[in-house]
């Protein structure tokens, strides 16, 4: 390995060997040490230099200082730590509970009449094989906007009693056929659901049939769960005693099982899942129209449904020992509406 020239210092004299190792240079005194006139000159030339900058505040950084930042990372508290930012977005979400049978929807006077009657078979089967038969009940009908204005007709009645099947009936098109007064007004069928007896005072005065045998949810799990006058919401109950969320997905597939006499039986699949529009955008959506849209039609059938189940459930519940006498007189007041 080839050495290179380094200075050579000797005695006052210092020479320097360049690049191409020919040329020399001596500096003479290089090693002596400053005169007083000279560090005066050299203060004075200072001096001179900072008066034409502006003078700068900012604090510079020892060279240690800036190694150390760089080469230290900053001390983080864990995501976990109570000092972290709230998540204010987050919401609980629940497993959706959606109808996963068949859906009977009929329209015209003649395909409820029809549909009716089949209903009818089967709960006169059940009586045959239990003491109580109970149907899951619910109606919707077209919101109204206007301030003032009247309350339209109930338009849509979905009854379930069963995981397998729901009734859809289109009521506003077909009015209600004798087979479907006849289960509305069987005091031997329970009808289950949240706000039910405004529903059957609803169904009272737009089409005269008297609505027998209601039970509201909302007194039941008042009883069951020790609240002293509770209005549950059905969304609630589902919540609290299943932990699932009504209305937060749908089926996007379906196929038509049986067509006859324009009476349409649909299956839904519950293959291909897909997010539901806001049930709100539903509820108050046009239930007068000629035909329910695929939504319209799982939302009826879910609400039944969810009323039937949810009505299982707190029956199931032990009985508290407790004083309901109060809850007694709301619902003898509010059942003496109906007769």
């Amino acid at each position: 390995m080839e050495t290179p020239n380094n200075p050579v210092v000797s005695g006052s004299t210092a020479t320097s060997s360049g690049l191409t190792g020919g040329v020399s240079i001596a500096i003479p005194g290089w090693d002596e040490p400053l005169t007083e006139e000279e560090l005066e000159a050299i203060d004075a030339s200072v001096e001179a230099a900072s008066a034409g900058r502006a003078p700068n505040h900012k604090k510079r950084r020892p060279p240690e200082a800036e190694d150390s930042r760089i080469e230290t990372p900053r001390r983080r508290l864990p995501r976990s730590s109570s000092l972290s930012p709230c998540q204010v977005n987050e919401v609980m979400r629940y497993p959706s509970m959606a109808f996963g049978g068949r859906i009977l929807y009929s329209r015209t006077t003649v395909e409820v009449e029809k549909s009716a009657a089949e209903l009818l078979k089967k709960i006169n089967a059940l009586k045959r094989l239990t003491d109580q038969v109970t149907i899951g009940f619910d109606i919707e009908w077209r919101p109204t906007f206007r301030r003032g204005a009247p309350l339209r007709k109930a338009a849509v009645m979905q009854i379930c009693c069963n995981t397998d099947d729901c009734y859809v009936m289109h009521i506003v098109h077909s009015n209600i056929p004798q087979s479907l007064k006849l289960i509305l007004e069987d005091r031997a069928v329970i009808k289950v659901g949240v706000g039910i007896v405004n529903d059957a005072v609803k169904v009272q005065k737009d089409y005269n049939v008297s609505v027998q045998a209601c039970e509201d949810l909302s007194w039941l799990a008042n009883e069951k769960l020790h609240h002293d006058q509770r209005n549950w919401s059905l969304a609630h109950l589902t919540e609290i005693l299943v932990s699932k969320q009504l209305f937060s997905l749908i089926p996007l597939g379906y196929s038509i099982l049986l067509v006859y006499e324009n009476l349409i039986y649909l299956e839904l699949s519950c293959k291909t899942w897909d997010m539901l529009p806001k049930p709100r955008n539903i509820r108050l959506g046009n239930w007068e129209a000629l035909f329910l849209s695929r939504e319209q039609l799982h939302y009826a059938a879910t609400d039944a449904f969810a009323s039937w189940h949810l009505y299982k459930v707190l029956k199931s519940l032990p009985d508290l020992e407790t004083n309901n006498s109060e809850i007694d007189n709301k619902k003898e007041a509010a059942t003496s509406v109906l007769l």
